[in-house]
């Protein structure tokens, strides 16, 4: 059985969604970079063990990615899972847990990378959004996609509003993509590029706003 280790900075709602999806792996710890960390709690009410590496008690990026990889190694991850950890990662973790770390976004990759995404996405008018699950690569929310949903915009969307559509994606197919991991039905090739096995896939369109 695979081991994951999950980072998070704070409440981790994708983190509570993956706890509670009986998922065919070991939660092996949930990590914070934060003490105060909502998730950490929730982690040890499902049994998880929880761990805090605070980046403030290193002078450097560099030195606290260190610390995190080796805290992350005790406890022999096969993958580690970013749900809502908010660090940058260094070239150098990235590429020693390649094609093992994996984020979630809230947007249609690679439109919207970074921060503020429904803003940005409601700004510009866009009538479909959502969110993607991808490996983690140096290029920051441009890594290899796995799986990703899509939702319609709304005409009276607030950002809160399109924010709890997606985020409800999120807890859909996020366990999916740790399921197919930790099964060996995907990988990443030595290309960069997400091999999986048969998947059956839909013809279906999302079409916003709807046809008459």
């Amino acid at each position: 059985m695979k081991n994951i280790v999950i980072l998070i900075s704070g409440r981790g709602s994708n983190m509570q969604a993956l706890l509670e999806a009986h998922l065919p792996c070991r939660i092996a710890a949930v990590i914070s970079n934060r003490a105060d960390a909502q998730g950490l709690e929730i982690a040890r009410t499902h049994g998880v063990p929880t761990a805090v590496v605070s980046h403030r008690d290193y002078p450097d990026r560099e030195a606290f990615d260190i610390a995190l990889a080796g805290t992350i190694d005790a406890y022999h991850a096969d993958f580690v899972v970013l749900a809502g950890f908010m660090r940058i990662l260094t070239e150098g973790f990235v590429t020693r847990y390649r094609g093992r770390l994996i984020n979630i976004h809230p947007s249609l990759l690679p439109s919207y990378g970074g921060l503020n995404t429904h803003a940005r996405a409601l700004h510009d008018g866009v009538k479909i959004h959502g969110c993607t699950v991808h490996f983690v690569t140096a290029d920051l929310d441009h890594g290899p996609i796995i799986i990703q949903a899509a939702v319609p915009v709304m005409c009276r969307d607030t950002e809160q509003t399109l924010a709890a559509r997606v985020l409800h994606e999120e807890h859909r197919i996020y366990p999916q993509a740790i399921r197919w991991l930790c099964s060996g039905q995907i990988h990443l090739t030595d290309t960069g590029h997400v091999e999986m096995g048969h998947r059956k896939q839909t013809g279906f369109a999302l079409i916003s706003p709807g046809l008459e």
